[in-house]
Formats: structure tokens, sequence, C-alpha cells
């Protein structure tokens, strides 16, 4: 008898140790073709296992959802606007000449509250995605009486015919 291929490994990822192996590469932000690389697969074939063995898609889900959840927070920080610390390290002469000749400096550490404004860009992109029926880019509009409605149906055959 001739076997043609190889043997599927699963096996090999559904203990433990592989599990938590592919929930690392997850949660270090590889994408599942990396992941698939990884454990020596195609793409396909990572599809395929994670549609038979649920084990292998939830190591991936509990892989990205902390991920997932730290970028959320971070784009949500960023749209907000906040404040934060800066540490400031600065070299104040004290007045005194060393044996060398040169100037002593002791140094002086202050921490400086700044604020980041909020970002614009980001709360567009948390709007978009959030709230899509208010502020996607493109707002249609049911026509309001028959007339409009035959003249939008009358204009859409007319597009579509000169395709």
């Amino acid at each position: 008898m001739i076997i043609i291929g190889r043997k599927g490994t699963y096996d090999e990822w559904l203990t433990e140790d592989g599990l938590l192996q592919i929930q690392g590469w997850a949660r270090d932000g590889l994408t599942e073709e990396q992941i698939a690389h990884n454990m020596g697969i195609c793409l396909t074939t990572l599809k395929d296992w994670k549609g038979k063995f649920p084990s292998i898609l939830t190591a991936i889900k509990k892989g990205k959802a902390p991920v997932d959840i730290e970028v959320e927070n971070a784009l949500l920080k960023r749209a907000m606007g906040y404040n934060y610390d800066e540490v400031i390290k600065e070299l104040i002469p004290t007045g005194r000449i060393g044996d060398d000749g040169k100037p002593i400096y002791k140094q002086h550490v202050k921490t400086v509250t700044k604020h980041m404004p909020p970002d614009t860009t980001a709360q567009i992109f948390w709007l978009k995605n959030r709230r899509p029926g208010r502020w996607r880019d493109k707002i249609e509009t049911a026509p309001e009486t028959a007339n409009e409605l035959l003249q939008s149906l009358f204009d859409l055959e007319r597009r579509s015919s000169d395709d």
C-alpha cells in the first residue's frame, strides 16, 4: 500500500503545550498565516483544524483577546486625550570645581504632567466602527415619495444598462 502525503500532525498541537504555544503566538500578534507557518502547516490546514478541533480555535481566540483589548483601550485613550507624567533629568551646576578643573554638576530629577490632546483621526476611526449607522461616510436615504422611488428605479436601470 502506498501512502501519499504525510500523516497529519494535529495531535501534537492538541496537547496542553501545543495549545499554549499557539495561544502565545496569537498573543504576540502573529497572523494566522504566521501561526500556520510556525506549526509547519499551510493556512488552509489551520483553517480546517480550527473547524475540526475547537481547542485550536479557542487557543487562537484566547491569545488574541488580551492584545485586542489593550489596543482598543489605547485607541479610546488616544481618541479622548489624556494626561501623563514625564520625568525630566537636568544637570545643575553646584558652583564647585572638581580636581580636574571642570565644574561639578548635580542631577536634578523632576516630574512634569503633560497633556496629550484628543486625536480626531482616532475619534473618526472609533465612531465609524462603533456607530456606523451614524458615522459612515455615505448615508443612504430612502425615497420619500412614490415619484422619488420611481425616479431611483429608473436611474438604477439606466446605470446598469450603461455598463
